[in-house]
């Protein structure tokens, strides 16, 4: 299978011009072409998995599951992409250039063909949001009560998150006016 997703990749980069795509010549469409294909495979995969198991997909997601799930998809995607203690994962693929409010960091990606493509994912909170989505989605499926529980932590943290930012902006405010 990988030697099909690599001739499928190899034909984009070669319809689209792919050492003329971008300014800097820095893109790699075969790289991005072949994440799309892992994840697009992994979505097969686990759809087929779910047929041949003889489980049933959930006919719809409550509305609270899916605020969990959003709110969860936006915390951990800034986790992954952001945070600085995650910097161990991004640091093959990505290079610092510096930081952001809280504990976040600022990172771009390096390398070239699939090694750049895997550093812009990781440095891309809304790139990676559909990965986490996607993982979130099929461990709903597959076990909803421990994803509610996993969803449950993570929404709390960006709850968190947005209270500490909500009480540093009182606190400076009432310093200000005081």
């Amino acid at each position: 299978m990988s030697g099909a997703m690599d001739q499928a990749a190899e034909t984009v980069g070669r319809v689209t011009g792919a050492d003329e795509y971008s300014e800097e010549g820095e893109v790699s469409l075969r790289g991005l072409a072949t994440l799309a294909g892992v994840y697009a495979t992994g979505a097969g995969v686990f759809a087929w998995r779910m047929r041949a198991s003889g489980r049933q997909l959930p006919e719809r997601i409550p509305p609270l599951d899916l605020l969990l799930m959003g709110v969860a998809t936006y915390r951990s995607s800034r986790l992954l992409t952001k945070d600085k203690v995650t910097s161990f994962l991004r640091a093959p693929f990505t290079r610092r250039t510096g930081s952001l409010h809280g504990a976040e960091v600022m990172d771009v990606p390096r390398g070239h063909g699939l090694h750049r493509s895997v550093g812009e994912l990781l440095a891309c909170p809304f790139c990676v949001a559909m990965w986490i989505a996607g993982g979130l989605t099929v461990g709903y499926a597959t076990a909803p009560r421990a994803t509610r529980l996993v969803t449950s932590c993570l929404s709390s943290v960006a709850l968190s998150d947005w209270l500490q930012y909500a009480w540093s902006l009182t606190q400076q405010k009432a310093e200000g006016e005081g």
